[in-house]
């Protein structure tokens, strides 16, 4: 077989070598495209399965436990069984059709399940984060400033313990001398214990999380809304794949709170359903404990490394560490001008 010749009769410059090289070529586009797809859609099925379809899975089988068994039997496992037996004789699953019909339905259902847990744990990580707490409904948002007013009265109360022993340790250092640093450190762990700045928030781990937003704005007058965006897209990728899967964690620890939200009903016909909600919460509180920790960790390490990179790019004229002179041009650059009142 000839190669096809152009429209000018002449053949292409290498002529059939030029054209298998191309063919190869494509076919190694092609291949390497569908290996790309093939893989997507197996991490896709993976996460389906591990984040949806097994927890929710693992709820049905609690629930027929409990419609099984009671209160009265709550580890009778020859009854188990024996329900279970009868639950398989039905006519309804004896053929392949009904199988197939019984095995989409589960399915169908632990991914249901699975997708409330998701949801349920978005409401729960927003609580848990307080962000936007000032917006909430009137009833709880009274409720959560008394909190957060309780928080603050006792972290105003071990600060007043903690900061004299700090500047007493601090004059010490300037004379030459050492003081006994336990009692300065047992007191700045109970004052941590409630939050690592004046809390502003309910919850410790939606003050941890403020926290790297006040001390960037103490330390560089740096605005870290109005800086987040625009330095989040000149990050490194390496960096934005630990933010990232540092925030995914803690999405996760929000929602094993959720699973043990689900699996209290369940605890009131079939006890043992409220061991596995405890151990749920238990779980979950330290997780995310855990995973805000590093979490703020890292955004912060984010802020002080690589803000003066977006200076730069801005079109600052600025070398070395983040300062906060830099700090302070970066919000003017930055922060959106508010709008010009319409005349009457």
């Amino acid at each position: 077989m000839t190669a096809a010749p152009h429209r000018d009769g002449a053949h292409p410059p290498g002529g059939r070598a030029w054209l298998e090289s191309t063919d190869s070529r494509c076919a190694g586009v092609g291949t390497e495209m569908g290996g790309l797809l093939s893989e997507l859609g197996k991490r896709l099925a993976e996460r389906w399965l591990s984040l949806l379809v097994l927890p929710g899975a693992l709820y049905l089988v609690v629930l027929a436990a409990a419609d099984a068994l009671g209160h009265t039997h709550p580890f009778d496992l020859p009854r188990l069984a024996d329900q279970v037996t009868a639950w398989a004789g039905a006519p309804a699953v004896k053929n392949v059709g009904g199988q197939l019909v019984l095995l989409a339905a589960v399915l169908g259902a632990a991914a249901a399940v699975g997708l409330a847990a998701q949801a349920l744990g978005a409401l729960v990580e927003r609580l848990w984060l307080a962000a936007d707490w000032p917006t909430w409904p009137t009833l709880l948002r009274r409720l959560t400033r008394r909190q957060v007013t309780r928080r603050r009265d006792r972290w105003e109360a071990a600060a007043r313990r903690y900061l004299p022993l700090r500047e007493e340790a601090g004059r010490a250092r300037a004379l030459g001398r050492r003081t006994d640093p336990e009692e300065r450190r047992a007191a700045h762990r109970d004052m941590t214990r409630i939050a690592l700045e004046r809390p502003a928030r309910p919850t410790w781990c939606g003050d941890r999380i403020q926290a790297v937003a006040v001390r960037v704005e103490r330390q560089y007058r740096l605005d870290l809304a109005a800086v987040w965006p625009h330095l989040w897209l000149t990050l490194p990728d390496t960096s934005r794949t630990e933010i990232t899967a540092a925030r995914e964690t803690l999405t996760r620890a929000s929602a094993l709170a959720a699973w043990a939200l689900l699996y209290l009903p369940p605890a009131g016909y079939w006890w043992p359903a409220a061991l596995i909600s405890g151990g749920l919460a238990l779980t979950s509180a330290t997780r995310t404990r855990a995973a805000t920790e590093t979490y703020a960790l890292l955004l912060e390490a984010a802020v002080r490394l690589h803000t003066p990179d977006l200076a730069r790019h801005l079109g600052m004229d600025h070398t070395g560490p983040l300062t906060p002179e830099t700090g302070a041009g970066l919000n003017h650059l930055l922060l959106a001008n508010p709008p010009v009142p319409v005349a009457d």
